[in-house]
């Protein structure tokens, strides 16, 4: 297995991040949240499965400010399709894979929804969505209308979980996983540690799952 620590020009200046390569013919790209970045629980069990499962992995270091997400959506979107697009780009360029997978937290589910999914390019590719601004209309709408292979999560204590939205997936490929107490980071909302551990088990198996479909 490599680790290696790159960067990609983007349209600003250029953007730093990690390849970890295991010799797989797959790629996930992971796009992390505002404040939950790879070191944190969820990503670091992710990475892991995914060097298991001889997938590679490709983390996107971008950084923004706390009130980014109070900028225009479209705006939102297109800066961070203007950084993440480049280190999707040179990766596939250079290396030659099968399947391609985009994970995303959060903040990071926006380029997937809003771009890499509406792109014909990545038709095949299968999309896991972790906390996902559901009460953002068009969040909802183009996760409703998608053809992808999927697995979205989310606690149902997460001031962004949408039962309406939630339902109306059942028509598509994506699968929910709802998280009993589950708030923003997908832990315990009564702080219990026990049942953040099972819920980040439960998560983990799903993606398991998921990866062995591949």
């Amino acid at each position: 297995m490599k680790k290696l620590q790159k960067t990609a020009k983007t349209k600003r200046s250029e953007i730093a991040y990690t390849h970890i390569q295991t010799g797989g013919n797959q790629v996930c790209f992971m796009f992390s949240g505002l404040g939950y970045h790879y070191d944190k629980p969820l990503f670091y069990y992710l990475i892991m499965l995914m060097i298991e499962s001889k997938i590679d992995v490709v983390q996107v270091h971008y950084s923004y400010q706390r009130d980014f997400l109070q900028l225009d959506s479209k705006r939102v979107t297109e800066e961070m399709l203007n950084d993440v697009t480049p280190v999707v780009s040179e990766v596939l360029q250079h290396n030659s894979y099968q399947n391609t997978l985009f994970v995303g937290k959060s903040l990071g589910t926006i380029p997937i929804v809003n771009g890499f999914m509406q792109n014909d390019r990545f038709a095949e590719a299968t999309m896991i969505l972790l906390t996902p601004l559901l009460k953002l209309d068009e969040i909802a709408n183009s996760i409703a209308a998608s053809k992808h292979n999927g697995l979205l999560v989310i606690g149902d204590k997460d001031q962004h979980f949408d039962e309406k939205c939630l339902n109306q997936l059942e028509k598509t490929n994506f699968h929910s996983l709802i998280i009993k107490n589950g708030n923003h980071s997908l832990d315990d909302v009564n702080n219990d540690s026990l049942a953040s551990i099972q819920s980040m088990s439960i998560i983990i198996k799903n993606l398991q799952k998921l990866t062995i479909a591949l």
